[in-house]
């Protein structure tokens, strides 16, 4: 081969490694260019993402909030509906009010007669009933009349203790019941223990059991009673004493006539 061709074919090489070279490095530049274009694709789609994710939860955020925001106002309309109903309750209940308390003063105009007609009449019951304790009986019917005269009283109070010594009078009739007190014999006083059996009999018996009464409803009047009903009397006063055990026991009666 002659030097040109040597020579030539030196430079063809030397500029195809040139070309090789070159196209060598600008494919190394558009590989790198890719890849980080790519991976800013990357990041920019993981960022839009972030942005979607936090846009998705604040729409559920917002969906739950409005959720409850409907609730409540649902409650509130029914609260507001339930107070209502109790505001128009409390009218009607006052209106009624109103005019229960027209009937009230009304009735006490009525009433207040009526306690003082029953305690007058209580005391004469008492007054020509047996003499069964009659003097605590009486100071009763004095502190009835000391409350019926007492402002600090209120009507109902008043008509309650007017019932209570009603009722306390009714239980006389089945009680059997012994007391201490004076008895008015021979022109003189002396110590006895009563015994009464519900309004059936009333015995008075000295504190020795020597001498016994019974009070005689057709005279009025204690009448002596003889000895065979001395140890009657005694057991009556014992049982009622809550002494004795209960058992039939034998008293002098009147007969119905």
């Amino acid at each position: 081969m002659s030097n040109n061709n040597i020579r030539k074919s030196l430079i063809a090489s030397a500029f195809v490694g040139a070309f090789t070279l070159v196209s060598g490095v600008a494919s190394a530049t558009t590989l790198s260019e890719l890849q980080k274009a790519a991976g800013q694709t990357t990041r920019a789609s993981i960022q839009s993402q972030e942005k979607i994710n936090n846009i998705y939860d604040q729409s559920q955020e917002l969906l739950a909030e409005y959720r409850s925001l409907v609730e409540q106002t649902e409650n509130l309309k029914v609260y507001n509906d339930h107070v209502a109903a109790l505001v128009s309750d409390q009218n009607a209940g006052l209106t009624s009010l109103d005019k229960q308390i027209g009937t009230i003063e009304g009735t006490k105009q009525g009433i207040v007669p009526l306690m003082y007609k029953m305690v007058d009449t209580l005391e004469a019951f008492i007054k020509a009933d047996m003499p069964i304790d009659q003097k605590k009986r009486l100071e009763r019917i004095e502190r009835l009349r000391a409350i019926l005269g007492n402002s600090a009283v209120n009507t109902s109070e008043m008509y309650r203790v007017v019932l209570e010594a009603y009722q306390i009078e009714k239980d006389l009739g089945n009680a059997l019941v012994t007391y201490t007190d004076k008895l008015a014999v021979d022109g003189g006083e002396i110590s006895v223990n009563y015994v009464y059996v519900g309004r059936v009999a009333l015995l008075a018996q000295t504190l020795d059991d020597k001498r016994a009464w019974m009070w005689n409803k057709s005279s009025n009047q204690w009448q002596e009673l003889g000895p065979e009903y001395l140890e009657s009397t005694k057991l009556a006063i014992r049982v009622a004493g809550k002494q004795a055990a209960p058992e039939l026991l034998k008293l002098p009666v009147l007969a119905a006539e």
